[in-house]
């Protein structure tokens, strides 16, 4: 089994996997494709995916029962110890993140100003 997420794809290229795997909804890909003309569709959905993001997932024989493979997404997949397994973005520290402000702290304004 193979599935095939697009998000902010062209149409060209949702037409052209149409050919090879069934749309069960809008940018969602399933089919049962040789593993040849899985690793050819995905070639595609690279090169024409332009600023859109891209997900793949199949069958594979390792502990998982199938791997992923992602293009242009924040999440990225990493194996740990044979698992793989999304990293995603840590939102919170880049919100919490308070800008560097310029000029003297309040602490050496008192100092030299008394």
């Amino acid at each position: 089994m193979t599935v095939i997420v697009l998000t902010n794809c062209p149409p060209g290229l949702r037409g052209f996997l149409t050919r090879w795997l069934l749309e069960v909804s809008a940018g969602v890909f399933l089919g049962n494709p040789s593993a040849r003309i899985r690793d050819l569709l995905w070639n595609e959905v690279q090169q024409y995916a332009h600023q859109g993001r891209a997900l793949l997932a199949h069958t594979t024989n390792n502990e998982q029962g199938f791997t992923f493979r992602t293009h242009d997404h924040a999440w990225h997949p990493v194996d740990h110890e044979g698992l793989t397994l999304i990293r995603r973005p840590n939102a919170q520290s880049s919100q919490n993140a308070t800008p560097s402000r310029k000029g003297w702290s309040n602490a050496s304004k008192r100092r030299r100003y008394g």
